[in-house]
């Protein structure tokens, strides 16, 4: 058995493997993260071979969980994925390619390893990023906007008189603000995903992953796959060392 950590910017998600297949279970919100509720969530499983993090919150919570995973398995082989140049049929567009998050790395190797052909991938997250790969797995580079919240979140601080909410409203031209917000936000969101699309005609699958895909992904005027655990999956081929 292993177990797999994916350390998002606004939540910890976590599955354990056997035989290849994923067992998820319950995020941890980063403002909970503390050694007494990572125990809660660990203690009951048993021991891993091996664990592989994805990391892109503090570093300060980082190394909190591999003290607890020390303390609860002496020993334990740690695995702390980074961004690479190429590997596991992916080649990296960046020009410093340890600085591509390792969360859109590791979504690239699982979009790969599961269908082998041109994708569009967007992860729907505190941040939106789109990440596109051709036919032989070399990745054409990304984009990144604010999420869903965050944009939510901004106008509220950024102005006096626009509230922030998390209220989920028909997507609409809106006769009140929450609602306002709510339907632009979201259709900025649709556009990106949309625009980019439209720029690089190129037939290629569009695979959601993150907290907001399944929103997203119902009101796109195209197909999409939703993946939810995109970066957990791209773990699992990291220590099965797919190519």
């Amino acid at each position: 058995m292993n177990l797999l950590i994916d350390m998002g910017n606004t939540r910890l998600k976590w599955a354990v493997t056997t035989a290849g297949l994923i067992m998820a279970g319950p995020p941890l919100p980063n403002n909970r993260i503390d050694r007494d509720e990572l125990i809660q969530l660990w203690k009951g499983i048993y021991r891993p071979r091996r664990i592989a993090i994805s990391c892109v919150s503090a570093n300060r919570l980082l190394e909190l969980v591999q003290t607890v995973a020390r303390g609860l398995w002496l020993d334990v082989d740690i695995i702390l994925v980074k961004s690479q140049s190429q590997a596991f049929g992916i080649i990296n567009a960046y020009q410093q390619p340890e600085r591509l998050g390792v969360d859109r790395w590791l979504s690239l190797i699982a979009t790969w390893h599961k269908y082998r052909s041109p994708a569009c991938i967007v992860d729907c997250g505190t941040a939106i990023t789109v990440d596109l790969i051709d036919a032989n797995g070399r990745h054409q580079g990304g984009l990144i906007s604010p999420g869903l919240t965050l944009m939510k979140a901004s106008l509220g601080q950024g102005t006096e008189a626009l509230p922030f909410s998390e209220t989920k409203h028909a997507f609409a031209l809106a006769n009140y603000t929450e609602a306002a917000i709510y339907s632009g936000t979201l259709a900025s969101a649709i556009g990106l995903i949309e625009h980019v699309l439209t720029k690089y005609p190129v037939t290629m699958r569009l695979i959601l992953t993150g907290g907001d895909a399944e929103l997203i992904a119902g009101h796109l005027e195209v197909a999409s796959i939703v993946e939810p655990d995109l970066v957990l999956q791209g773990l699992l081929c990291v220590l099965e060392g797919h190519t």
